[in-house]
């Protein structure tokens, strides 16, 4: 390593930058998203890849799920209540996806347009 790479490296902050919760859930959502879409696009040769991102992206909407059904959240009633009905669709949709019955896309889409959402909410 030379010395002007060296010098640029003692100056550089060391800190990491703060993330809210609304940007870690951004990024939970988009790395699963990201990794359902690249194992879809894999066609068969990509099942295990997509079955291990939807048992997290399951995860996820279950550990959201319970977070909205907590009589504490903050959010509107009929917010939290359309994100439990998309737990509830991921759950079943999932199930169809694994079984070879349905596409991943619309699981897709959901966390997309969700991301869409945080991203929003998180410039406003």
């Amino acid at each position: 390593m030379n010395t002007q790479r060296l010098a640029q490296r003692a100056y550089q902050s060391q800190a990491t930058p703060i993330r809210t919760p609304r940007g870690v859930e951004y990024e939970a959502f988009a790395r699963i998203t990201h990794r359902m879409a690249g194992a879809a696009r894999q066609g068969t040769r990509g099942f295990a890849k997509l079955a291990e991102a939807l048992h997290d992206n399951r995860r996820l909407w279950v550990t959201l799920a319970a977070a909205v059904a907590d009589t504490d959240n903050a959010l509107p009633a009929d917010l939290r209540a359309r994100l439990f009905y998309l737990a509830e669709f991921t759950e079943a949709h999932s199930r169809k996806v694994l079984r070879g019955a349905a596409p991943v896309a619309p699981l897709i889409e959901v966390n997309t347009t969700v991301m869409r959402g945080l991203r929003k909410e998180g410039t406003a």
